[in-house]
């Protein structure tokens, strides 16, 4: 099933103490700021929910993971405050799942760009298929993935996050980014993905779920900043996305 609904759909079934989430959009999965502040919500009810130990984040269909934010809110950007509201909304599902206090689980099953990549990276550990190639190509429009970076980095290290944003015309395939450390494992196929993923779930939902919780804040540790931070970064891509190089950009891909 695949959503045709404008502002995207989400649907969370929770079974054997396992929570999936599964959101999905008609423009490749992508994230209009309506559908990131019910995933925010979402994943902060989860946090507090008795009957859950572990989420599973999936999206629609067998194609594209996520293709980031929406393209027509981004072009809609009028003013200062516009821009950071509209990019805050990746900044607030990423302290969401940083602050959660069940692990999450990712999904990746196709293509992934820009907030998806953040997507990926802040969950406690991510599985994909082959077709998972990723990309962070903010700075073709004269942006950059100011907010998702912290994210970013702190699983594929500086070196990865300079690596995917510079090259921001190149597509990184699923194994780069296993060797990175942005994936746990690659699959070839959704269905031996799915299959994994079911295995892993059913273990990890059977460990104490305090260990699991005191072993969620250990991963995360030193990132108590995030709040401010991501926030503050919002507000650079919110006034980048007022440049002229940009407008003129989006007017180009806009045709």
């Amino acid at each position: 099933m695949t959503t045709n609904r404008e502002n995207g759909s989400l649907y969370t079934k929770i079974q054997n103490k396992i929570a999936t989430v599964e959101f999905g959009h008609p423009a490749s999965n992508s994230f209009p700021s309506e559908l990131l502040d019910r995933l925010e919500k979402e994943l902060l009810r989860l946090s507090t929910e008795d009957t859950v130990n572990v989420i599973i984040l999936r999206s629609e269909g067998e194609k594209a993971f996520c293709a980031g934010a929406s393209f027509d809110e981004l072009v809609a950007v009028e003013n200062l405050q516009q821009g950071k509201q509209f990019f805050s909304g990746f900044a607030k599902v990423i302290n969401a799942m940083r602050s959660c206090k069940k692990l999450i689980l990712g999904r990746i099953q196709g293509k992934t760009v820009g907030g998806g990549v953040g997507l990926a990276a802040a969950c406690d550990y991510a599985m994909a298929t082959e077709a998972a190639s990723i990309k962070l190509s903010e700075l073709t429009i004269g942006i950059g993935p100011f907010v998702i970076a912290p994210a970013v980095e702190r699983k594929i290290g500086v070196s990865g996050l300079a690596e995917l944003t510079l090259a921001a015309h190149e597509w990184k395939n699923a194994y780069w980014a296993k060797e990175k450390g942005l994936f746990a494992k690659v699959f070839e196929s959704i269905k031996d993905l799915d299959e994994e993923i079911e295995m892993f779930s059913e273990k990890l939902a059977s460990y104490n779920p305090q260990a699991l919780l005191e072993m969620k804040r250990t991963l995360w540790e030193n990132t108590e900043d995030w709040d401010d931070l991501l926030q503050k970064r919002a507000a650079i891509s919110g006034e980048l996305v007022l440049s002229d190089f940009t407008k003129q950009a989006l007017s180009k891909f806009k045709k």
